[in-house]
């Protein structure tokens, strides 16, 4: 028996091993290196590690652009345009979620517990706080997430699809688990987001089975064009198209289902919620942002190159579910009266928005999924950076993030800052112009009538509208509102959240004042329909 090795085009890996390098690098500073020192190694560790990450996209971008890499298709993954854009979008949301993550206030106060082991509430748990200790292990896992979802939008395979999946998921059940405060909610979310993320892997990979079961291969480019890969095989999609061949049909559909729970759109959407409110708010930033996106540029791939010659059969449940999930959040988001909740249902809305632009299947979509997806991941982590530093009062100490609408009464009196950037991430979530929201809705609403999607998108300009109003009423309590009472009290960030925040709010000014090189440099990368 003979072997053939893969031949594998390091370069085009650098980026995501650096991730993974220095994951894996924190992983030793939390067993060697001394408890009250890891903060500040992990801080770096991680923040050089990004930053060095984003050199090697550029210097890719440049090299495959040029069209002097021949790209490493062989072992799995894709190195082109629209995967390095991808990375590098999620490496920017990466970078800010970092920032939030390592924050700790002017008392000492981290988001995360001081040991995530301890018993809620036992005597460890207080001896581990008086100590001043931080779970630190919160940033390995966050970069070996990071390094999954930039893997995640470049896979070529079904079952790299599904071990990326799981990378990416599997160090966020744990994190939603490792709330400061309020840490029985905390692992009540994480609970529930293991157990409907099973469901999910379930789908994906019984959609694979049945995807290989028609096709006898699970490469993306044999079920495309399988006549091209080997002579005188069928593509699986061709036959489905010629022959109505059902069990190709349920196989997409079905690993559709499971990227569609990742982007929480309904009727899949139940977990999203209840896992936004549980878990610590900087790990809710990085879920909203991160993970939505790393999804649906994931499905994007997939679609394009596998399931858009099903796109006629798929178009009326995929209607179904934009039109479904544009509803839920935006009227079940009204109701709230939990700001982390209610941003829950807005990322419920926004993910029916994004959908648009699966249905349009044209090159224009490509590029306002991958705007979408900067726009409001940046203004996502900006906002959750917001959450966590508005805080209950006990008696003069901050203690658990303040997250009742009443509580923003008169934010603007406590801390003009803070205020004026939760308005600019809020003005932008609602489409006003001058933000990053308004391009980035222009830009999918008119791919999606190029789509012949317009009916949808006129769905999704009256939604667009209604969630406008549980934006601007926040706005109205932070600006228009006395506050009430002390029982709300405004922290003050050791640096790293207000650097987030400063640079999430230029980024959402110049994405909508300024957005032509970022739309120049993203069309670039619309090249999965010729």
């Amino acid at each position: 028996m003979s072997f053939t090795a893969p031949s594998i085009q390091w370069a085009g890996l650098v980026p995501v091993l650096i991730i993974l390098g220095a994951a894996i690098l924190g992983v030793l500073i939390e067993a060697f290196m001394p408890r009250r020192a890891r903060h500040l190694a992990q801080t770096m560790l991680a923040v050089l590690a990004i930053l060095g990450a984003i050199v090697a996209i550029v210097w890719r971008w440049s090299v495959v652009v040029d069209g002097r890499a021949p790209g490493y298709p062989v072992v799995g993954f894709n190195e082109d345009n629209f995967g390095i854009a991808a990375q590098g979008v999620l490496l920017i949301i990466g970078l800010l979620s970092i920032l939030v993550i390592s924050d700790r206030t002017e008392i000492g106060d981290s988001a995360f517990a001081a040991q995530a082991a301890d018993r809620p509430g036992s005597a460890e748990e207080s001896e581990s706080i008086h100590a001043g200790w931080v779970a630190t292990e919160a940033f390995p896992l966050t970069l070996f997430s990071l390094a999954g979802m930039m893997l995640f939008p470049v896979v070529s395979d079904l079952i790299s699809l599904f071990v990326m999946l799981e990378l990416v998921s599997l160090p966020l059940y744990v994190m939603a688990a490792m709330a400061r405060h309020r840490r029985l909610l905390s692992q009540e979310a994480a609970m529930k987001y293991f157990v409907l993320g099973a469901f999910a892997s379930a789908f994906l990979l019984m959609g694979s089975a049945l995807l290989y079961g028609a096709s006898g291969s699970v490469l993306y480019n044999d079920l495309q064009n399988g006549n091209r890969i080997q002579p005188g095989v069928a593509s699986a999609v061709d036959g489905a198209i010629a022959g109505v061949d059902w069990l190709v049909l349920a196989g997409v559909a079905l690993v559709l289902v499971g990227l569609l729970f990742k982007i929480a759109a309904a009727p899949f959407h139940a977990w999203s919620p209840d896992v936004y409110q549980g878990a610590p708010t900087p790990v809710t930033g990085f879920m909203a942002a991160g993970v939505k996106a790393t999804a649906f540029l994931a499905l994007v791939r997939f679609f394009y190159m596998v399931g858009g010659g099903l796109s006629w059969d798929l178009a009326p449940v995929l209607w179904t579910i934009a039109i479904l999930t544009m509803v839920v959040g935006t009227v079940v988001g009204i109701v709230q009266r939990d700001v982390k909740r209610m941003l829950a249902y807005s990322a419920i809305a926004h993910a029916g928005y994004m959908l648009i632009g699966i249905i349009a299947y044209n090159q224009r979509a490509i590029t306002a999924i991958l705007f979408y997806s900067l726009a409001y991941g940046i203004a996502t982590v900006g906002a959750f950076g917001v959450v966590s530093l508005v805080r209950e009062s006990h008696g003069g100490g901050a203690g658990a993030e303040a997250t009742g609408l009443d509580d923003y009464r008169g934010l603007a009196r406590r801390s003009p800052w803070l205020a004026a950037a939760m308005t600019f991430f809020l003005l932008s979530f609602a489409g006003i112009p001058l933000t990053g929201g308004f391009i980035a809705k222009f830009q999918l609403f008119v791919a999606g009538i190029d789509g012949g999607a317009t009916w949808l998108v006129v769905i999704a300009v009256a939604s667009s509208a209604a969630t406008a109003f549980f934006y601007l009423r926040l706005v109205v309590l932070m600006y228009f509102r006395a506050p009430e009472g002390e029982g709300v009290t405004v922290v003050d960030s050791q640096g790293t959240a207000a650097a987030a925040l400063t640079f999430a709010v230029l980024a959402t000014i110049a994405l909508g004042v300024l957005p032509q090189a970022a739309l120049t440099v993203l069309g670039d990368a619309a090249m999965l329909i010729p």
